[in-house]
């Protein structure tokens, strides 16, 4: 008997509905068994605040943190070590009300030590004007490559500002994978081709919240307003895996160095994207992306080398690499605080 005769007929409202619903299923289904025993880590023990000194606040546990943007300056906390390859992951939860402007970021990076070769892994989460959803994209560099983006943006299944969602980035020899609340969203798998694209040099976890008004909402369209200042981003359950390395000290062979710790990286249970959470991946990229620098075509006539090109998925984009349907998208450009990098901006405020 098929699920839908089970129950009943539908009309198309209804059906979009249970589509909806057996969506979120298969994501519960792949959350309720998976990263059951990460370890974390209170805030004094692993990091220590970037900037906003102030606008960083510590719960008295040192398990939560509040980072805060007031009209003085935003704010940003760092881990106190680097690592050659991890897994980094937190509980975030978002800014509500009239966001627009506002960019959060969760992120590995070297840019403070290789500043012209650096290698970077982005979740960064983009504010909205009133009523309206965040959205966010993920990112990586490698070798100083900011010439050569590699972004993906995406819509969320839920309010992030309700409750907090777990985020997290594993990075490996062989592969990243970028995760929200255990459902993986995004793998990208290391190809020779990629070179020293593919990041690999000790980075650090980085937490931030800035004023992104020239480009996080609409292309620069929509400003930060500081009438709904502070906007407050909140943090708890900090985990973090990886061997601790001095990029500066020489090492004759790191990856012997830290193969215990690659082993251990490798063996856990995130490392591995199962059938079912392979499954869960598929639906959310078919439900909630609506742009892939992989299908920007005139961004990028040959796909770069670590692009799995899926048939089904191409046929919804366009050469643009945005939907076909589903939004009002415009070409911009932006700049980041952290580098430069050409963008087509496809984040109307709608």
């Amino acid at each position: 008997m098929s699920l839908l005769r089970c129950f009943g007929t539908f009309p198309k409202t209804g059906i979009f509905l249970f589509l909806s619903l057996l969506l979120l299923s298969s994501f519960a289904v792949v959350t309720a068994a998976a990263f059951n025993n990460l370890t974390t880590l209170p805030f004094h023990a692993a990091y220590s605040p970037l900037f906003g000194d102030s606008n960083v606040v510590r719960s008295s546990d040192g398990h939560r943190v509040r980072l805060l943007l007031d009209r003085y300056t935003g704010s940003g906390f760092i881990s106190s070590n680097m690592y050659q390859y991890g897994f980094f992951s937190a509980n975030i939860k978002l800014p509500s009300d009239y966001t627009a402007g506002v960019c959060v970021a969760f992120y590995t990076s070297n840019g403070d030590v290789f500043e012209k070769t650096h290698d970077e892994l982005d979740f960064e989460f983009l504010g909205n004007i009133g009523g309206k959803p965040w959205r966010f994209q993920t990112n990586l560099y490698g070798n100083g490559s900011t010439h050569r983006g590699r972004e993906e943006r995406y819509r969320l299944w839920f309010d992030p500002t309700k409750q907090f969602h777990r985020y997290s980035i594993l990075w490996s020899p062989t592969n990243i994978i970028f995760y929200i609340d255990e459902v993986p969203i995004r793998e990208v798998v290391r190809k020779e081709a990629m070179g020293k694209e593919y990041p690999s040099k000790p980075m650090s976890l980085y937490a931030t919240i800035w004023d992104a008004s020239s480009w996080a909402t609409s292309g620069g369209q929509y400003k930060v307003n500081y009438k709904y200042a502070p906007f407050v981003a909140e943090f708890k359950d900090l985990s973090l895996h990886g061997c601790s390395v001095d990029p500066i000290q020489e090492v004759p062979d790191v990856d012997e160095v830290c193969s215990d710790d690659h082993a251990y990286l490798i063996a856990q249970d995130y490392a591995t994207i199962t059938p079912l959470r392979r499954l869960a991946m598929r639906r959310f990229r078919q439900r909630y992306m609506y742009y892939s620098y992989c299908y920007d075509t005139l961004r990028y006539p040959v796909p770069l080398p670590e692009c799995v090109i899926d048939p089904t998925e191409q046929q919804r984009f366009k050469e643009t690499g945005r939907l076909k349907f589903g939004g009002s998208h415009r070409r911009h450009s932006r700049r980041r605080s952290r580098n430069v990098t050409p963008v087509d901006d496809s984040d109307e405020a709608e």
